[in-house]
């Protein structure tokens, strides 16, 4: 059996959760997020606990008890603390700036870069080297931080680009300049 997903998600105060088939409603201090699963996972919802069973041990049921757990667990976690994303910015003259809720990035293209947030997304700008991408929505605020992170990815020979706050860049050795 699935590890992940043999586990039962326990509900916090302050949540409500709605089952009306297989699509799942979850509201929370935070907001709501409605996500329809396959029809062939079952999900059971107790006083405050969420279990998730699958009907046989067919490969694809397996792949996706341990899915549904974890979408449900990302849902649950999102409306109560929410997700965040930290990006750097490294280079000279790189730098992120809001213009009302436009994300507005100079990274060292001839115009500036200007991206609006996706609905349910929050931006901030603490520093003009420092972005931070907020939501309810894990996949959303993930997707949206690779878009950004995807305007100039870090480079390998001096580092510069929009990266994430952990990411580590591997680093090549530039050109040699030996004799022939």
């Amino acid at each position: 059996m699935s590890r992940i997903g043999r586990k039962s998600i326990t509900i916090p105060s302050g949540v409500e959760i709605k089952q009306d088939g297989n699509i799942v409603t979850v509201k929370g201090p935070k907001g709501t997020l409605t996500r329809e699963f396959r029809p062939e996972i079952n999900i059971e919802i107790n006083d405050n606990t969420i279990n998730v069973t699958r009907p046989s041990d067919e490969p694809i049921y397996r792949s996706l008890h341990g899915l549904t757990r974890t979408l449900l667990a990302n849902m649950v976690e999102g409306v109560t603390n929410g997700f965040s994303k930290n990006l750097d910015l490294v280079g000279v003259g790189y730098r992120a700036s809001l213009q009302g809720k436009k994300l507005v990035l100079a990274v060292g293209k001839s115009h500036p870069v200007e991206m609006e947030p996706w609905e349910g997304i929050e931006i901030e700008v603490p520093a003009p080297n420092k972005i931070i991408v907020k939501g309810i929505d894990k996949e959303k605020v993930g997707i949206f931080a690779a878009d950004v992170r995807g305007q100039r990815p870090p480079e390998p020979y001096k580092g510069k680009g929009i990266k994430y706050d952990k990411e580590v860049i591997r680093r090549k050795e530039g050109k040699t300049g030996g004799k022939k």
